[in-house]
C-alpha cells in the first residue's frame, strides 16, 4: 500500500546539511530557513549547503518552494525565520546598501526572462551596470554585446523582446545574468516553455558557461533530463525541507520513495497525485 502524503510529511530532512562554522564555508549555507504566505507553510527549516563551484539542481514538485528557495538566497524575499551565509558573511541581517553590494555577486535568469519591453534587448542586457556599476556608456554597450556573443546572439543587440522566439529571450536572459561577472548564477526554471530542442540548448549553455566562468550555478527545474545533464548535484525538495541530496548517479539509482515517483513521474506514492 503507498504511503499516504500525511505519511511523508515526517520524512526527515536530508543528512549532512549543517556545517559547524557556517562563516568560514567556501559557498552558501542555508540553515533552519523558513517561510510563510499566510497560513501556507512553504520553507519548513529548510538546510542546505552550495559549495562554491558546483551545480546544484533542485528538483520538486510545483508549489514546493523551489522558487521561494532561490529567492530567498539574495533576500529578493525576506525568510520568517533561519540564517543565510554567503562567503561567510551572514545576510540576514544586512543594511540595504550592503545587500546591495553581495547582490552584485550573482546573476539571476527568472521564469520568463523578465525582459523589459520597451527596451532593445542589448539595453535589457546592459540595464545592471548602467545602474549599478559607474561604468561608461562604451564599457556598458561593450560588454553587453560581448554577453550576448557568449549566449549566441551577437545579431540582435538592437532587436526588441517581442522579436524573440522565446529560446532568444531565454539566451538574452542569460547575457543579463552574467553582464556583471557574477560568481554565483541562480536559474529559476530555464527550460520551462521550451520545446525539448530549444530546452536541450539552453542546458548546453548553462553548462558551458559554469565551465568557461567558474561560476556556482543553482537551478531550479522538475526537468529530470535537464537535470541530469547539467548537475554536479541535486537536492529534491518536498513539504518545504530538502529531503535528498546525491550526484546524479545517486539519483538515478536511489531507493528514496520521494525521489524514485518523482524521477519516474509515477502519481502513486509518498508525494501525492495531487
Amino acid at each position: 500500500m503507498n504511503a499516504s502524503p500525511e505519511a511523508a510529511y515526517n520524512i526527515p530532512p536530508a543528512p549532512g546539511q549543517r556545517v559547524d562554522d557556517p562563516a568560514s564555508f567556501a559557498g552558501i549555507v542555508i540553515e533552519g530557513v523558513s517561510k510563510n504566505f499566510g497560513s501556507k507553510m512553504v520553507l519548513d527549516k529548510t538546510d542546505l549547503l552550495i559549495p562554491k563551484g558546483e551545480t546544484l539542481v533542485v528538483i520538486g514538485r510545483s508549489g514546493e518552494g523551489k522558487s521561494v528557495l532561490l529567492k530567498s538566497i539574495v533576500r529578493l524575499l525576506e525568510s520568517d525565520e533561519g540564517r543565510i551565509w554567503i562567503e561567510g558573511t551572514l545576510i540576514n541581517e544586512l543594511s540595504r546598501s550592503r545587500l546591495m553590494e553581495l547582490r552584485k555577486m550573482f546573476g539571476f535568469l527568472f521564469q520568463g526572462a523578465a525582459l523589459f519591453d520597451s527596451m532593445t534587448v542589448c539595453e535589457n542586457v546592459g540595464l545592471m551596470p548602467k545602474e549599478h556599476s559607474g561604468w561608461s556608456e562604451e564599457r556598458i554597450y561593450a560588454r553587453a554585446c560581448e554577453c550576448l556573443a557568449m549566449v549566441g546572439l551577437e545579431n540582435a543587440e538592437t532587436k526588441l523582446p517581442s522579436e524573440l522566439s522565446g529560446g532568444m529571450k531565454k539566451r538574452a536572459g542569460l547575457a543579463r545574468a552574467i553582464v556583471m561577472e557574477p560568481e554565483y548564477i541562480l536559474y529559476d526554471e530555464p527550460t520551462t516553455g521550451l520545446d525539448p530542442i530549444t530546452g536541450d540548448a539552453i542546458n548546453e549553455l548553462i553548462v558551458k558557461l559554469q565551465k568557461s566562468l567558474g561560476v556556482t550555478s543553482i537551478v531550479v527545474t522538475h526537468d529530470m533530463a535537464s537535470a541530469f545533464k547539467i548537475a554536479d548535484r541535486i537536492a529534491m525538495l518536498s513539504r518545504g525541507r530538502i529531503v535528498f541530496t546525491g550526484t546524479v548517479d545517486e539519483v538515478k539509482n536511489t531507493d528514496h520513495p520521494m525521489v524514485r515517483q518523482f524521477i519516474e513521474g509515477n502519481a502513486h506514492g509518498p508525494l501525492g497525485a495531487f
